[in-house]
C-alpha cells in the first residue's frame, strides 16, 4: 500500500513579514552605503597612510597641513645656496639666481590622487582597518639651465689651465726651481650634473666639488738637474760669475765687466759657439779706432786668450793678459766678461755649447 503523497502550505504569518524584512535589507543597505560616502567624503583631503612627498612623510595628514609641511621642509633646503669649490676657489649658485621654484601643492595634488585610487569600498576598508599606500611623490621641480650654464663657464675659465713644464728662475744671487704643475680642465659636463642634482636634492650638503681632468707637464721637477749639466750667472754688481752644475753651485770666479757706455748686454743668453785661442774680429765701432773691422790673429796683440766662450753676437766671455789682471773687479771692458787665463780654462772645459747665461 502506498504513502499518501506530502504537501506544502504556506505560512500565511511569513508571507505577511516578507515585504518587511526586504524593507529592513534595503534600509541596512541604504544605510551603509550612506555611511560608507559620508565616511569616504569626509576623508577626500585626508592623505592615505605611508604616502611621502620626496621622503617627507604626509601619511595620515589633511591637504593644508601636509602643504604646510612639505613646503616646510623641502622648501627650507632648496632654497639654501649651491657653493661649487675647486682649492681655495669658490662660486655660489643662489636659488633666486637658479630661478629654482618648487612645485608643492602640485606634489601634494598627485599625493592626495594616490590615496583616492581605487574604489570607494577599498578607500573605506583601507581607512577602517589600517590600510596603507607605499608611494613616494617625486620631487617636482624647475629651475634656469641656463644659470648652470654660466655657472659652469666661470669655473672653467678660472680653473682651466694647461701644464706647466718644471724650469729653473734666474736671479743674480742663484737659481730657483720652478715646479712643475699639472694641467687642468674642467669636466663641464659632471659639474653640470652635479650642480643640478645638489640643486634639486634635499641632501644637507650643499657643496659641490669640480671634477677636473689632470694632464702632465712634458718636463717633471725631478727631472730639472739632468737638463741642466751647466748654468753660468754674471752678477756685474758683485763683478761674479757663479758656475753651476746640475743646478747646484759649483765655482764662483772674480770677473771685470762691461764699462759704462759699452755694458755687459743684460738678460738670459746662450753659449753660441765656443774656441780656444780665438782669433780677436774687431768690431766696426769706434773705440775700435784703426782696427775696426780688421782681425787680429791669436799671438800677443790679441786681446782674447786662452778661450772664448760667445753668447751675444760678438759679446762673450775670454782670459785677458795678467798684464790686465788688476781690471779684475771694474767695468773695464767694452761688452765682455774678462776672466783670469786658469779660470777661464777651467770655465771652457765643463760649459758645453747652448748653456744658460744669465746676466743681472
Amino acid at each position: 500500500m502506498s504513502a499518501p503523497p506530502l504537501t506544502w502550505r504556506s505560512n500565511p504569518a511569513v508571507g505577511r513579514r516578507r515585504p518587511l524584512i526586504v524593507a529592513l535589507a534595503c534600509a541596512v543597505l541604504l544605510l551603509l552605503a550612506t555611511g560608507t560616502f559620508l565616511y569616504d567624503h569626509g576623508r577626500r583631503d585626508l592623505i592615505a597612510n605611508g604616502i611621502r612627498v620626496d621622503g617627507v612623510r604626509v601619511g595620515g595628514m589633511r591637504e593644508g597641513a601636509a602643504l604646510a609641511k612639505v613646503q616646510r621642509l623641502l622648501t627650507g633646503s632648496l632654497i639654501r645656496p649651491v657653493t661649487v669649490r675647486s682649492g681655495s676657489l669658490s662660486w655660489t649658485l643662489g636659488a633666486h639666481q637658479a630661478r629654482l621654484r618648487i612645485d608643492a601643492r602640485g606634489m601634494v595634488a598627485e599625493a592626495l590622487s594616490a590615496s583616492r585610487g581605487g574604489s570607494i569600498f577599498t578607500r573605506t576598508a583601507r581607512g577602517l582597518f589600517g590600510g596603507s599606500v607605499n608611494r613616494n611623490i617625486p620631487l617636482r621641480v624647475s629651475y634656469s639651465h641656463a644659470a648652470i650654464s654660466a655657472l659652469t663657464a666661470r669655473v672653467r675659465s678660472a680653473v682651466d689651465r694647461p701644464p706647466r713644464d718644471a724650469t729653473v728662475q734666474p736671479s743674480a744671487t742663484g737659481l730657483t726651481k720652478v715646479p712643475a704643475r699639472d694641467g687642468l680642465k674642467v669636466d663641464s659636463a659632471r659639474l653640470g650634473g652635479r650642480i643640478e642634482r645638489t640643486l634639486t636634492g634635499a641632501a644637507p650638503s650643499r657643496t659641490v666639488a669640480v671634477p677636473v681632468v689632470r694632464s702632465k707637464p712634458a718636463v717633471s721637477t725631478g727631472q730639472l738637474a739632468a737638463r741642466y749639466p751647466a748654468y753660468i750667472i754674471i752678477d756685474r754688481a758683485a763683478f761674479r760669475l757663479r758656475f753651476y752644475q746640475h743646478l747646484k753651485l759649483a765655482d764662483t770666479y772674480e770677473i771685470a765687466v762691461g764699462m759704462e757706455g759699452l755694458e755687459t748686454p743684460a738678460g738670459l743668453h746662450r753659449i753660441e759657439w765656443k774656441q780656444v785661442n780665438p782669433p780677436w774680429y774687431v768690431p766696426k765701432k769706434a773705440w775700435a779706432g784703426a782696427l775696426a773691422g780688421t782681425v787680429v790673429p791669436p799671438g800677443p796683440e790679441d786681446p782674447l786668450k786662452a778661450r772664448f766662450l760667445s753668447f751675444e753676437g760678438g759679446a762673450g766671455i775670454h782670459g785677458i793678459d795678467p798684464s790686465e789682471y788688476e781690471t779684475i773687479g771694474h767695468d773695464a771692458s767694452h761688452g765682455c766678461v774678462r776672466m783670469r787665463i786658469p779660470d777661464v780654462i777651467s770655465l771652457y772645459s765643463r760649459t758645453p755649447v747652448g748653456t744658460p747665461v744669465y746676466i743681472a
